[in-house]
């Protein structure tokens, strides 16, 4: 009895020790189990993705390409992470004493990637769902995929591609919870215990970060929709609601201008933007040079000289046509076709992408303008409505998007600028290498291929000179044998209005529009081809001499010089006879003597066609140039002196005055060759 008394002390003050080590223990069994946990749902997981991206994207070839890139997004990127994430997780089982430590160290390393890899695959998750709801209006294809999912993956059932895309959102939301399932069953004094709190915040910073990046994504993808509306949509579109903001916004925009209240400063999105739209102004530029060296190259590719017959049996000229032949045919051609694909087309591709940018920093503007309203109104009340909180978080979401991408966006593009410039210049020197491989065969046949250059560049000068002095003495023979450049007459419809302009300026200031003139500037004049005018002055206000100021005898205005020419007048016989009256001694008496008699002429008036004319009704004659017209009456019914009865060829009929021409002698109609 004294033994067993004496005893019960001791198994008393034995007992909490006892059951404390059995805590630890029960702990520490929970805590192992937690890791395995985390270790064997991994690996399933990662099985389970790569059933996807194998298994199952293969066997979808039926949808398109841009399909499957938004269904599995970058889930080749996960599982690159993932599998690094799960060997290193691995290794830890050999390490029971330091297991749980070095699984609180391995997630703290793989922090950043796993955020980055699955920031992209959940902004893209939303997306995927609407092109899986679209699949499930089409009976026989949303069979088809549900037959492929089932067969490889049975425990999908019947939700599918759902069940299969949901789960990394579901893994990436459950570290956290299996980190601290291994945190609480960890003793507060063990080494691994702060370095399981560190990850545990870690990775709820990442789901955090993650639903952040999504939502800033759908706030992005809400306002780079850059839509091409007409004017009556977008009347359409306004209201109180659109009015009201909008004019809150310059209110606001105006304040800041005069300077009643300060405006928000953020150097750092302002450096941001003046490089961005330093980058786009290249962008615009270079594809203003390109479109325009396409053009020329277009030009020069329209001139083909070896489709023309020069009438040259052989030689260098034949040489020369078979050379340009080759080149056309083949190395500028194919040098269009690389231009046009591989600089052309991904310069205007580069030049789309910049719209959403530029959108979304235009919308960034209005919503910093609501957000300092809303600051305002925040500091004064001290509150705001729900709307208003939701401006407020738009803003915040755009200018960080913003902060956080346009620094990589703008990098890529001047990458891919230096991408494209890099195939230009290489396109470029391809050409030139082509050429010249090309014409050295050819030049090689040519007779003067062994000349040096100095003594080639003397030939080719003295050839052009003796050829120079040949076109010279033909062009003086020809002078010789031409016959005098005729006269302009007058035109019947418009005697009085040349007669006006040649007694105000008289003849050497009058010009004849030898084409249809259409004016396009205030000042410019619109005429039609044959009007007589004076010339004023020649040149413009600016000093441009090919725009000379003119009177038409009724308006003043700008007309191209080079669609005038000076106006010869014809004298009618009147003026004829009355300047040989002039001419005569009024105090000689003598009579003159009888001219020899002459054929009568007719009293009627004898005029050419100087422009062809084709009839449009019975009351018309059709006219040829240089075909003779008898007038018959100098106007119409009505008095109107800008059409004429005449007569040809024996029908009567009405034609415009100012098609007409008098006659300067009544000699035979025809052309007459010079004595």
């Amino acid at each position: 009895m004294a033994k067993h008394g004496a005893d019960e002390p001791s198994s008393r003050s034995g007992s909490p020790d006892g059951e404390g080590r059995a805590s630890e223990d029960r702990s520490l069994l929970h805590q192992r189990l937690a890791v395995r946990e985390l270790i064997d749902t991994e690996v399933s997981y990662l099985h389970m993705l790569q059933l996807c991206a194998s298994d199952i994207r293969s066997r979808l070839q039926q949808l398109p390409q841009g399909d499957l890139d938004v269904l599995f997004s970058n889930i080749d990127d996960i599982i690159k992470v993932n599998s690094r994430f799960l060997h290193d997780l691995q290794e830890t089982a050999s390490k029971e004493e330091e297991q749980v430590q070095l699984v609180g160290n391995i997630f703290l390393e793989f922090q950043e990637e796993l955020e980055q890899v699955y920031k992209v695959y959940c902004a893209s998750y939303d997306q995927a769902l609407l092109l899986v709801d679209t699949y499930r209006k089409e009976p026989e294809l949303q069979r088809h995929i549900q037959g492929i999912v089932e067969m490889v993956v049975p425990q999908a059932g019947s939700s599918g591609l759902s069940f299969l895309l949901v789960i990394p959102l579901q893994r990436i939301t459950r570290y956290p919870l299996l980190l601290q399932k291994i945190l609480e069953n960890t003793v507060p004094d063990a080494s691994a215990y702060p370095v399981l709190r560190r990850a545990v915040s870690a990775l709820q910073d990442v789901n955090t970060n993650i639903n952040e990046y999504k939502m800033r994504k759908e706030v992005a993808s809400k306002y780079t929709k850059v839509e091409q509306l007409t004017l009556r949509e977008r009347l359409a579109r306004i209201n109180t609601h659109t009015l009201s903001k909008k004019t809150t916004r310059l209110s606001q925009l105006l304040k800041q201008e005069a300077g009643l209240i300060p405006r928000t400063e953020d150097k750092e999105f302002d450096d941001l933007e003046e490089r961005f739209q330093w980058v786009s102004l290249c962008v615009t530029e270079l594809k203003n040079n390109v479109a325009a060296y396409l053009d020329n190259l277009q030009a020069f590719l329209y001139f083909r000289p070896h489709e023309y017959n020069l009438d040259v049996p052989e030689g260098p000229a034949v040489q020369y046509c078979n050379l340009a032949r080759d080149l056309h045919l083949e190395a500028f051609l194919k040098f269009k076709q690389r231009l046009e694909g591989l600089v052309w087309q991904p310069l205007c591709s580069l030049a789309k992408a910049l719209l959403g940018p530029q959108n979304l920093i235009k919308k960034r503007l209005d919503k910093l303008l609501d957000f300092e309203r809303l600051e305002e109104k925040l500091l004064e009340v001290g509150s705001v409505t729900y709307q208003e909180e939701a401006a407020r978080h738009t803003y915040q979401a755009l200018n960080s998007l913003l902060v956080a991408e346009l620094p990589q966006f703008n990098q890529l593009v001047m990458q891919w600028l230096g991408q494209i410039l890099r195939t230009f210049v290489t396109l470029q020197r391809d050409l030139a290498k082509q050429v010249l491989q090309r014409a050295e065969g050819s030049m090689a046949q040519l007779p003067h291929h062994h000349v040096p250059e100095p003594a080639f560049r003397k030939l080719v000068e003295d050839a052009l000179g003796q050829t120079s002095n040949q076109l010279r003495s033909f062009q003086e023979t020809f002078e010789k044998v031409l016959p005098p450049p005729t006269t302009q007459p007058l035109l019947p419809g418009s005697e009085r209005q040349v007669q006006a302009l040649l007694s105000r300026y008289g003849p050497g200031k009058l010009y004849q529009v030898i084409s249809n003139i259409s004016g396009t500037g205030t000042l410019d004049l619109t005429l039609p081809r044959g009007q007589i005018v004076a010339i004023l002055q020649n040149k413009d206000t600016k000093g441009n001499s090919g725009r000379w100021l003119v009177d038409t005898g009724g308006h003043r205005g700008y007309v191209p010089a080079g669609k005038l020419q000076l106006y010869h007048v014809v004298p009618s016989a009147e003026e004829l006879r009355r300047q040989a009256g002039l001419n005569k001694d009024p105090r000689c008496l003598t009579p003159e003597p009888s001219p020899a008699p002459v054929p009568s002429i007719p009293t009627v008036n004898q005029v050419i066609a100087v422009y062809p004319f084709v009839a449009r009704s019975s009351h018309e004659v059709s006219l040829q140039a240089g075909q003779p017209v008898t007038i018959l009456e100098a106007q119409d019914k009505k008095g109107n002196p800008e059409w004429s009865l005449v007569e040809v060829n024996g029908q009567r009929g009405y034609v415009p005055s100012g098609f007409l021409a008098r006659a300067r002698s009544p000699v035979l109609w025809g052309w007459s060759l010079p004595s």
